[in-house]
């Protein structure tokens, strides 16, 4: 009988005392803290699509430069695919942008096949561009690592009022962390992961505060 109580008191701090300090901690106002905002007012992407398809404005977006060799970035992408894509699929106004080179479509067919075989692709965006207009898009992040080849192993956080958002100060580097590294599956499944929810808790806290406004003013007959 001892063995089954100690059994429980294991589970108990194992698995639901740490889960009942999150709720109280994620349904705290007082203790919620907002995902940093690292480069405000990026370029849309829409300025450089020309399509016109494909915006930044009004989506939580996750941005990443596919470059001159796309199959070297296949397996980050995939990786971006299984880890954050397919579990925010269901997300409102969630998306992942691909920009790539305009010759390079061919390429990109390719790999957009080998992502969908198994995927929804619908909140996949590819966007076709110039290198100037590709370079121009990457620098108003602001971000001090340059593309190579036109390439980044990096994907990027964009909110719905176009700023980069991201860590000011990481775990591991103690920099801030602009991007999260598509070929580190950890990094992905954690850092970027944990910060997607922030944002969107953080959009669901304003609307909630926004609701309780609305009715405080009928309340009183405004």
């Amino acid at each position: 009988m001892k063995f089954f109580t100690k059994k429980r008191v294991v589970l108990f701090l194992l698995f639901i005392f740490p889960l009942i300090c999150f709720l109280i901690l994620s349904t705290g106002e007082n203790n919620f803290k907002k995902l940093p905002v690292l480069t405000q007012n990026v370029i849309d992407v829409s300025e450089i699509d020309s399509s016109k398809s494909v915006q930044l404005k009004e989506f939580v977006s996750i941005v990443c430069f596919l470059g001159n060799d796309v199959t070297s970035i296949k397996s980050g992408l995939l990786n971006l695919n299984e880890k954050i894509y397919k579990k925010f699929l269901d997300y409102k106004k969630f998306q992942i942008i691909a920009v790539y080179p305009k010759d390079k479509d061919a390429e990109v067919q390719q790999l957009k096949e080998q992502i969908g075989a198994f995927t929804d692709m619908q909140k996949w965006k590819f966007v076709a561009s110039t290198s100037e207009e590709i370079e121009l898009f990457y620098e108003s992040f602001n971000y001090k690592e340059t593309l190579v080849n036109l390439a980044s192993t990096k994907a990027f956080l964009i909110d719905k009022d176009v700023n980069l958002r991201g860590r000011l100060k990481d775990d591991k580097t103690n920099k801030k962390l602009y991007g999260y590294n598509l070929n580190a599956v950890a990094e992905l499944n954690g850092k970027l992961k944990d910060d997607l929810k922030v944002l969107y808790y953080e959009y669901y806290a304003a609307f909630k505060e926004k609701n309780k406004n609305k009715a405080n003013r009928k309340e009183v007959g405004l």
